[in-house]
């Protein structure tokens, strides 16, 4: 059982993306997880990671003609990751749209920004598919705007693991570990559990990635944030 027919009209989500797709049947893989169908979107989702790294870069280097090579990684990095894909997705209420297996529905699947951040991806490669690279250029840069004219503003911020580092350095405390937990997913799509560990601080949090170093830096940035909970007093 899916959480969405396969014939529902998705004209809103067309609108708030901003683009019509010619062919419907893209649109329709792209919503659909692996868990609903066995023609699911990874291969449109694996694709769209690509497009929208390549384009983040060209409106980053257009914009900024003077900042050097490390700081525009710094700032794509900023843009095109997980909490970013996760935020664009809401503002497109991707997850009223996507079609999911039984599963994935109980467990609020609709919600888990993995999901929503992957069905996003997914979205670019069925635009790029159905009208080419300068149709996904024009989504891209219109529901960025605000993202890269922030960035464009703003000093580029460090990496979570750089963050950290230097927090604990000024401090005077050792860097953290980082352990990874588990290693799962298929060959070509492996996902890392790693937990990161500031044990003078009796602080831990666990990262989910593609990559040991994306899962390092989830991580990293969790523990930065209970880090400034406990310096602001929260709970």
């Amino acid at each position: 059982m899916a959480r969405r027919a396969a014939g529902r009209d998705h004209s809103g989500l067309e609108g708030r993306l901003g683009h019509t797709f010619g062919e419907p049947a893209l649109l329709r893989r792209a919503l659909t997880h692996r868990s609903a169908a066995a023609d699911h979107n990874e291969r449109l989702e694996f694709l769209g990671d690509s497009l929208l790294n390549c384009v983040v870069a060209i409106l980053l280097y257009e914009r900024l003609p003077n900042v050097p090579e490390g700081d525009l990684s710094r700032l794509r990095a900023g843009l095109v990751n997980q909490s970013s894909l996760h935020e664009v997705a809401q503002a497109l209420a991707l997850g009223d749209e996507l079609v999911l297996g039984e599963g994935e529905l109980k467990s609020g699947g609709f919600r888990r920004p993995s999901i929503l951040a992957d069905g996003f991806e997914a979205l670019l490669g069925a635009v790029y598919l159905d009208a080419g690279f300068a149709a996904v250029r024009r989504v891209v840069e219109s529901l960025f705007a605000s993202r890269i004219d922030r960035a464009s503003e703003e000093p580029p911020a460090k990496d979570p693991k750089t963050a950290l580092q230097e927090n604990l350095q000024g401090r005077r405390l050792p860097l953290p570990r980082y352990v990874v937990v588990t290693v799962g997913g298929e060959a070509h799509r492996q996902v890392f559990r790693v937990e990161c560990k500031v044990d003078e601080l009796g602080i831990s949090a666990v990262g989910e990635g593609g990559s040991r170093r994306a899962a390092e830096q989830q991580a990293a940035e969790s523990v930065l944030a209970q880090i400034a909970a406990r310096r602001d007093g929260r709970p």
